[in-house]
């Protein structure tokens, strides 16, 4: 007898520890407005390492839009994989609070029965063949129910949250299309406004993204899974399009003679913020480097004069270009990497692009396994 009471104590502690560490893996990832590290091991993890499984996969392909396809599956059957661990995880750690308790229970369970009557109870669908007798049972078996439904309403919320915060990520993303070019090209975005005689609209561009990124780093750090949605349009993502904002910004303070340059400086202090503080919480930080040629430099320089923008002497802008790319260059195509973005000019991919030197639309080369090793 004193055997089976030392056991039931810890089956009855193990499912404490279980359903402690389950609800706090919820209150964290999904009630906490701000980033939180400890606490969310469960959904970091699945989230992480399935992702790695998953790229592989999808990025043996060298189909583009195959690719593209696959990958965008990922965030909808991560948010089920993380959903199902956390409803399982609490019918396993309350079902061995149930069979520590199981004398309190009418036809005491076995452990099988114990966690029918979790699963059961949790998902409120009810049960007669364990009626709780016993004081203790009598408020287990509430709590369960409550959990339930609480998890059930905190998940909807969640996923109505979730894709709030996408919609208004890609809105803007969408819109830079017809300026920057799919993939978008911090080069073009310059070129685009030049061509048109549209400089004078820059600014409220440079602020537009200067408020996109800050919403962007909110969110993103608070709902990580975030950062694995991609854009529903081909050539096209979010981390592209901030790289392509960020080189404009660069450009116009490095070596555009008439641009206003106090907007593009906020932009690329906000945006280097958002890549830095992204960078770090998926340990993505790596060494600096500019990431530009200066052949490529002095080519986009030739570019913009060609579209009637006034710049400097190369000589005299590389130097401030390359240290205000230095922070984020390196970052950004970390993240680029990680999350296997579709290839831009001066991010991620460094296959060879194929410009048409057409303003709308900036072509990449067919990304296979040669053009990726020459990456």
């Amino acid at each position: 007898m004193a055997m089976e009471t030392v056991l039931a104590v810890a089956e009855g502690i193990a499912g404490a520890i279980v359903v402690f560490a389950v609800l706090l893996d919820i209150f964290n990832g999904v009630i906490v407005p701000r980033p939180t590290v400890r606490g969310t091991w469960l959904s970091r993890n699945l989230t992480r390492r399935l992702w790695r499984v998953w790229r592989t996969v999808g990025s043996r392909t060298s189909d583009i839009n195959k690719r593209e396809s696959v990958l965008a599956i990922y965030p909808p059957a991560a948010l089920v994989v993380i959903l199902g661990a956390w409803v399982t995880a609490e019918v396993v750690g309350f079902g061995l609070l149930v069979h520590s308790l199981r004398n309190d229970f009418g036809n005491p369970p076995s452990l099988v029965g114990s966690m029918y009557v979790s699963a059961a109870t949790l998902f409120s669908v009810g049960q007669a063949a364990h009626a709780p007798l016993g004081p203790a049972a009598r408020l287990l078996v509430p709590a369960i129910t409550g959990t339930g439904l609480a998890t059930m309403a905190l998940v909807v919320t969640f996923l109505f949250s979730l894709y709030s915060h996408f919609q208004r990520r890609e809105t803007l993303v969408v819109t830079l299309d017809a300026r920057a070019g799919a993939p978008p090209s911090g080069v073009t975005i310059l070129e685009t406004h030049a061509r048109l005689g549209m400089e004078d609209r820059l600014t409220t561009l440079f602020h537009e993204w200067e408020h996109w990124s800050a919403e962007v780093l909110d969110s993103h750090l608070a709902y990580p899974i975030l950062t694995y949605f991609r854009s529903s349009h081909d050539n096209e993502s979010w981390i592209s399009a901030l790289g392509a904002m960020l080189d404009a910004g660069t450009l116009v303070v490095a070596a555009a003679e008439e641009v206003p340059q106090g907007p593009a400086k906020m932009l690329v202090m906000m945006g280097s913020h958002l890549v830095e503080d992204l960078a770090h919480q998926f340990g993505l930080d790596g060494e600096e480097s500019v990431g530009v040629e200066r052949e490529e430099f002095e080519d986009a320089l030739g570019r913009l004069a060609a579209a009637g923008l006034r710049v400097r002497s190369a000589d005299e802008a590389w130097e401030k270009f390359s240290s205000l790319r230095l922070p984020y260059a390196s970052r950004l195509n970390s993240m680029a990497q990680h999350w296997a973005t579709p290839p831009a000019q001066w991010i991620g991919d460094r296959s060879p692009l194929h410009v048409n030197h057409h303003p709308e639309r900036v072509t990449p080369a067919p990304v296979g396994p040669a053009a990726a090793r020459r990456g």
